[in-house]
């Protein structure tokens, strides 16, 4: 039987971040989660999906401080009127989701601070996905042929911005900082397809007994 592993996947936009976790998923006959995450939030909460949708992977400013007060998110604080903000509830949310995911056994998860959360499960491997900023915005434009040439360097700068401010804020460590992952590959070097194939390998020593 294979050992498990809880693969982790943080990526720069239009890095191929996603397909590559879906490619990896099915090289190594184990799910993948992304946007289900948001659904299973959802489920457990009395939050529309559409809302919840909106602000997925962006940062509010007030958990940390209520937290670091020594409040119970969900208990004293509401208490004393306390209403958290909706991203807040997502990421939390979302944490619990990861971890009974994760709970059960080797899987993927893409993206919302997952390596963090599931930083003290024994059997995790972090990867970070970068790219070739003419390789990203070739596949953004590709992915979005409605957008102007000259807004998709734009459009990749923000997501990346809202993504760091995300994982910075929740984390309280810095996004794409090398010593947060076990591994940095760029998706430029080999094209989607090889990266998976090599990842895929990697996995699977790792799984080995």
């Amino acid at each position: 039987m294979a050992r498990k592993l809880i693969i982790t996947i943080a990526r720069q936009y239009g890095s191929g971040g996603r397909e590559i976790g879906e490619k990896l998923s099915a090289a190594l006959g184990i799910p993948v989660y992304d946007k289900e995450l948001i659904t299973e939030a959802a489920n457990m909460s009395e939050l529309h999906p559409d809302v919840l949708h909106k602000v997925d992977e962006v940062a509010a400013n007030s958990l940390l401080y209520t937290l670091a007060m020594g409040s119970n998110v969900f208990g004293s604080a509401m208490s004393f009127g306390y209403k958290m903000p909706v991203n807040d509830k997502l990421f939390l949310l979302q944490s619990d989701v990861i971890r009974e995911y994760a709970a059960k056994g080797s899987c993927i998860i893409i993206g919302r601070c997952a390596d963090y959360v599931l930083r003290d499960e024994p059997n995790l491997f972090r990867i970070f996905i970068h790219g070739d900023i003419d390789c990203r915005k070739a596949r953004v434009a590709e992915r979005h042929p409605d957008i102007k040439s000259t807004q998709v360097i734009d459009i990749i700068n923000k997501t990346d911005k809202r993504r760091a401010s995300y994982y910075n804020f929740y984390t309280g460590n810095k996004w794409g900082k090398y010593d947060n992952y076990d591994l940095m590959i760029n998706s430029s070097t080999l094209g989607i397809d090889e990266t998976v194939t090599f990842l895929a390998a990697y996995a699977k020593s790792m799984m080995a007994e």
